[in-house]
């Protein structure tokens, strides 16, 4: 089975390719000729990932799924969520938005959070969602050198190391990204 993964973040293709099955082919945006930043204008995490599977299979026809993450801080109301990416503004910078967190947190003893993902799959002419969510805190300085965006300054709850600090493969099993993942596999497996 080949599937459209709409995204052109080569470090969540190698993250999903990784936490699916061998005989699932994930295509990025590249390989199926699409160079479109496709707009993320929704004001959901959901809706994001909406917008992006569905301007692939209106566009290209292919049966894709797309994904939508952000990192929701309780002390913040849920913020930055759906604005994770640019946070502190154009254009998407990790470190920058790690440091206007750490910033906008400083004073903060609450420091509880959680990482969301969405994945939104067009198969079939259906469409299905599925939600991860990984509950943690976030630390007053960067720790680790792995993953990207806000992994290294989240310690998902029972942990102790940042997400930067755990290997790819520790952080799959139990991050939100992983968790979603393996509701769409176990739905396509059915």
């Amino acid at each position: 089975m080949q599937l459209v993964f709409a995204s052109n973040n080569q470090n969540k293709i190698k993250e999903i390719q990784q936490l699916v099955p061998s005989d699932i082919k994930i295509l990025s945006l590249k390989d199926i000729g699409c160079d479109t930043d496709i707009p993320e204008t929704a004001d959901t995490i959901e809706g994001n990932a909406i917008l992006k599977a569905n301007y692939v299979t209106q566009n290209y026809g292919y049966a894709c799924f797309a994904d939508d993450s952000g990192l929701e801080v309780d002390q913040l109301n849920g913020a930055p969520g759906v604005y994770s990416a640019r946070y502190a503004g154009e254009p998407k910078d990790d470190n920058k938005n790690i440091d206007k967190l750490l910033s906008v947190l400083k004073n903060e003893s609450n420091r509880n959070a959680n990482f969301k993902t969405v994945i939104c799959l067009n198969i079939n002419g259906e469409q299905h969602l599925f939600t991860g969510i990984i509950k943690g805190k976030l630390t007053t300085e960067k720790k680790g050198t792995n993953g990207f965006g806000y992994d290294p300054i989240f310690i998902a709850d029972g942990y102790t190391q940042t997400f930067a600090e755990l290997s790819m493969e520790e952080k799959s099993a139990i991050s939100h990204r992983g968790k979603a993942v393996k509701q769409l596999v176990d739905f396509l497996q059915k």
